[in-house]
């Protein structure tokens, strides 16, 4: 059997502990400064030209605000300085190196008289020839009048600046037996879709050829299974649809709102007959609109279902099988189904045909635990799958703007077991109806959104790369902080543990002053953390090399080096500053 190495993480503190549980001599430790001390002030604001690059593409780099005289831009992958340069102008060019599926983060910096840097502004920049390797799902959901072309810039200049590389088009589609809006080679200039919402050709296609410029992929949004009461006249056979009975007396329909154009009925995912037909319509999709790909949904459980022939169904099985058949009509189309609730995503994982894994979470995976543990459940299903999660934040808030609080701290874990939060769009994501834009984003969430898809971007190696998970004791060397190792726990710095590609990874996460283990933020009550500072630790670690920690709360994801002493098998060093979350990184 091969042995993996251990991380773990000893109490510094301890007065409880008994001569037999020390490990080494805990009166020697001491409070260390950083390797290098940094300060930021992020007066720059840096934008790319794309949202990913091939490897060796140059990447188009501008800032906005005044250089700083003596300022250098540096680009650095983890904690080492791949290329540095000095800065004169507000923009300027780089070479992608050659090293595919690999984050960088860029910082303009100053190298001060006091040995100290000052960070004034960072990006990431991903190098990747695939989106579905780190996928960073956005979304659009409005195509009415007031998507000027303007408007469409600004919508895309900030999905760019956060890196999302694919966008799920919501509810753009005319009729769900018939999504193209007209016919191939002539479409409407304008029609209405389920809600009755006017939709304009214009827009869709001016918002994927904006999306393009940036290097994003383009999925068109439909349910695998979805007609309307107009349906036959279009050619669906009623022996096509799902029945609530084995008499197929009812036909199985979700109920829509009144003043909607129609209730929409289901289909048997599974029918030949059926998946032919839906094919050939989005044949004609990508005939007339230059999609990428398609983003299939479906309800989730629906029960006891028949066929038209009395026969129950298996909807999951149903649902391999017409992902299989809409990769087979369009091999080189991307292909995501959502798994409503977790509800078959085995069978969907199973196929190998989809681009990664998206599961809606639902009251029933509330928890941060349930976060990491369905995502290990998908990936034992198919580990090369990428995880992303619509979960819609502050659910029944009575507010205007979401809880800043609530959304980061979510976004702290998932990003930190690695995997993707769809909430980016023409506006954040609150709803599973998208159109619905009540919640709004303050400058302030704004702001450090920035900075956590930057960091998410630029240590995605980090963060996303597979590794084995560490589950020992964690202590701290604060006797007024309790590191607790994962799951999550109320009052305590929860951590989260990997080794990743020969180096030990910790995120520390604080859950100090949080109110609830839930990452929906229901009402949008979870309180802003204290930041904690100058925290010891301790881990089981030999051979130490380099220890560095970041953070996107602070100097904008910029790397900091620590001073670490080994002590026989055991490193001690300090964390500068906790928030939300703080990566270690110990190098060996």
């Amino acid at each position: 059997m091969k042995m993996y190495p251990i991380l773990m993480i000893i109490p510094l503190i301890c007065q409880s502990c008994s001569s037999d549980n020390v490990a080494f001599d805990s009166s020697h430790i001491e409070t260390l400064q950083p390797a290098v001390n940094i300060s930021s002030e992020l007066n720059l604001n840096l934008n790319t030209d794309k949202a990913l690059y091939k490897p060796g593409e140059t990447v188009t780099i501008t800032a906005s605000g005044k250089i700083p005289v003596g300022a250098k831009i540096r680009y650095r992958h983890g904690n080492d300085v791949v290329t540095s340069d000095d800065l004169a102008s507000n923009a300027w060019t780089w070479t992608a190196p050659s090293a595919n599926y690999t984050g960088y983060l860029a910082d303009v910096y100053t190298q001060n008289d006091d040995h100290t840097e000052t960070v004034y502004g960072t990006i990431a920049i991903d190098v990747s020839t695939d989106w579905a390797k780190y996928p960073r799902y956005g979304f659009v959901a409005t195509y009415d009048g007031s998507k000027t072309h303007s408007v469409i810039q600004d919508d895309m200049s900030f999905l760019n600046r956060c890196h999302i590389n694919g966008i799920q088009f919501y509810d753009w589609h005319y009729k769900h037996q018939w999504p193209l809006g007209g016919a191939k080679g002539n479409l409407m200039d304008s029609y209405t879709d389920i809600a009755n919402r006017t939709i304009y050709t214009s827009v869709i296609k001016d918002y994927i050829s904006t999306q393009h410029a940036y290097g994003m992929k383009a999925m068109f949004y439909n349910l695998c299974y979805g007609a309307l009461d107009d349906a036959k006249q279009d050619g669906v056979s009623e022996k096509w649809h799902l029945y609530d009975d084995a008499g197929h007396a009812t036909m199985d329909k979700l109920s829509m709102p009144t003043g909607w154009k129609s209730d929409i009925y289901l289909m048997d995912a599974a029918n030949e007959n059926w998946q032919n037909y839906i094919a050939d319509r989005n044949d004609d999709v990508y005939a007339s609109l230059d999609f990428d790909g398609y983003h299939i949904d479906q309800v989730g459980d629906r029960g006891n279902v028949y066929d038209y022939y009395g026969s129950k169904l298996n909807l999951t099985d149903g649902f391999a099988s017409f992902i299989k058949k809409m990769k087979t009509r369009q091999l080189n189309k991307s292909l995501v189904m959502n798994a409503v609730a977790n509800f078959g995503s085995q069978q969907i994982a199973g196929t190998g045909d989809v681009d990664f894994l998206y599961s809606e979470l639902w009251s029933g995976e509330s928890t941060f635990s349930d976060l990491l543990s369905i995502m290990k459940g998908n990936q034992s299903y198919n580990d090369s799958l990428a995880q992303v999660y619509a979960a819609y934040m502050n659910y029944n808030s009575s507010q205007s703007e979401f809880n800043t609080p609530g959304v980061l701290l979510t976004d702290a874990v998932m990003f930190a077991i690695g995997a993707d939060h769809l909430e980016l769009g023409d506006h954040m994501l609150w709803n599973e109806y998208f159109p619905n834009s009540k919640l709004k984003m303050s400058d302030v969430l704004k702001t450090a959104i920035i900075h956590y898809y930057d960091f998410f971007t630029a240590y995605e190696n980090f963060l996303r790369d597979k590794g084995l998970q560490n589950y020992d004791e964690i202590y701290s060397g604060n006797s007024n902080v309790i590191i607790n190792n994962w799951p999550p726990k109320l009052n305590t710095v929860t951590a989260y543990a990997k080794e990743v590609k020969g180096k030990e990874v910790i995120h520390l996460l604080n859950f100090v002053k949080a109110n609830s283990l839930s990452w929906r933020d229901l009402d949008g009550s979870m309180p802003e953390p204290e930041t904690i500072t100058s925290l010891p630790l301790g881990v089981h670690a030999s051979s130490v090399k380099k220890i560095w920690v970041a953070s996107p709360d602070n100097y904008g994801g910029a790397p900091q080096e620590l001073k670490f002493k080994q002590q026989g098998d055991y490193v001690t060093f300090t964390i500068p500053s906790l928030k939300y979350w703080t990566m270690v990184v110990i190098e060996k």
